[in-house]
């Protein structure tokens, strides 16, 4: 890794502003001869005899850049063809093509970062919403890894006394140990717990509340879209069954990140196109974290409204009557007497009842706050994965413990439990996977 490299690190799209990155041993090499590390430089990039741009020369010695490596970034007119003309100089003068996540990669490398703040990197990029935001930022500043130092520090303490204690019997009593190292673990197991428990939370702030809406045809479906995305959206007609296939968005309410879903209206049907895009329906509603029945509150409810009465039962839902501009035929009681489920009188229409909507989907999930900054929480499916390789671990510890095992056999587990954390910070990862997680992000990142 004693390469020098380098790419586009602002993307390859028309923009004000265009920066090429090049980071390695050889970076003030091949742009920039004899100026002073960790200073700012204006002048013009020339190709030979050709000048190509007017630019910003950012000087930056290692260990204090991203990549804790000599780094030069330069600032341009964000057009793609001068960044790539730009691009193509210091490929030239001895850089190579930087591959997807390399810069970011050789920080972790490097030791600048561990994995778990270089995968927040690209979460912080993606954040859809302000508590994606704040939980990316949170962990890009360590704290999954100042959680997961100081649980894998409690474990391989163990390991250490019960290690040295064996090969000392003489002057190390491990008497009474084992209900000791209980307690202790007893504690490490709940902190563990909590982290994983965090996940479903966690996992919706990052990646949006999966949500569908589900309800008959007419009953206002696609105009929830439509209000929802503050745009045109869906087609909204007179005719029932226009919505055939689903249509899916990623929105903010009220704060909230949400992947919403708008499906096929749920009804008896002998077109073969519409029942396909009505078993869609269910089956995209079966996946959902939350489902938004829609009701047409100017019509007695039918037998397609029972259906779909009898489908949300037992679910996470919310029942919204709609079209509260027209006339009542159904009431708030009318629905309590067929589920439980929240309900909440809306004109999709006319934009109303959308803010109350929003309460509810955020009581429902976060009992109306986030804990954001007051306990570290995981997001990702990978650290999940290595939190409960970690619980079975220490289950098998206490299950040594309760059938009076000798302590070595304490120790097999408590390294196992030690090495799965490890892979969340990255210090019990192989090759292929670190592969995997880099060629994930973006060039130029």
């Amino acid at each position: 890794m004693r390469d020098t490299i380098a790419a586009i690190a602002s993307g390859i799209t028309a923009s004000g502003i265009g920066i090429v990155r090049i980071s390695g041993p050889g970076a003030f090499r091949v742009q920039i001869m004899e100026l002073p590390a960790n200073t700012i430089h204006y002048g013009f990039i020339f190709d030979e005899n050709e000048k190509i741009d007017e630019v910003l020369a950012l000087i930056m010695k290692a260990p204090h850049t991203y990549t804790a490596e000599d780094t030069v970034e330069i600032d341009c007119h964000g057009g793609p063809f001068v960044m790539q003309k730009i691009l193509s100089c210091a490929l030239r003068a001895g850089a190579r093509l930087a591959e997807p996540g390399e810069f970011t990669r050789r920080a972790f490398m490097n030791g600048r970062i561990d994995l778990s703040e270089a995968e927040a990197v690209m979460d912080v990029i993606g954040a859809g919403s302000d508590d994606a935001l704040k939980s990316s930022l949170m962990q890009l500043g360590g704290s999954v890894r100042r959680e997961i130092s100081d649980l894998r520090e409690k474990i391989i303490s163990e390991v250490a006394y019960i290690e040295a204690a064996l090969d000392d019997p003489e002057h190390m009593d491990l008497s009474g140990y084992p209900w000791q190292l209980a307690d202790r673990l007893t504690g490490v197991k709940n902190r563990l717990t909590r982290l994983r428990d965090s996940f479903n939370e966690g996992k919706m702030i990052r990646e949006g509340i999966y949500t569908v809406i589900l309800g008959k045809p007419n009953a206002g479906k696609s105009s929830l879209l439509n209000a929802m995305t503050g745009e045109d959206r869906a087609i909204v007609t007179e005719i029932a069954g226009t919505t055939r296939d689903s249509l899916e968005e990623n929105i903010r309410l009220g704060g909230l990140s949400l992947r919403l879903a708008d499906t096929a209206g749920i009804r008896q049907t002998g077109d073969l196109i519409e029942k396909i895009g009505v078993e869609r329906a269910r089956s995209l509603a079966e996946k959902a974290d939350l489902i938004l029945a829609v009701f047409d509150s100017s019509a007695a409810f039918d037998d397609n409204d029972e259906d779909i009465f009898s489908f949300i039962r037992g679910r996470k839902a919310i029942v919204l009557l709609n079209k509260s501009d027209l006339p009542a035929c159904i009431t708030e009681e009318d629905v309590r007497a067929r589920c439980d489920a929240p309900c909440v009188v809306i004109s999709a229409k006319k934009n109303e009842g959308i803010s109350t909507l929003a309460e509810i989907i955020r009581k429902m999930f976060f009992g109306g706050n986030l804990r954001i900054n007051e306990q570290t929480m995981i997001t990702n499916v990978r650290h999940r994965e290595a939190v409960e390789d970690t619980l079975h671990s220490i289950d098998l510890v206490f299950s040594s413990i309760e059938a009076g095992m000798p302590e070595d056999f304490f120790t097999v587990d408590l390294m196992d439990a030690y090495a799965s954390l490890g892979k969340i910070t990255g210090e019990e990862i192989g090759d292929d996977l670190v592969d995997a997680i880099f060629s994930k992000f973006c060039m130029g990142k």
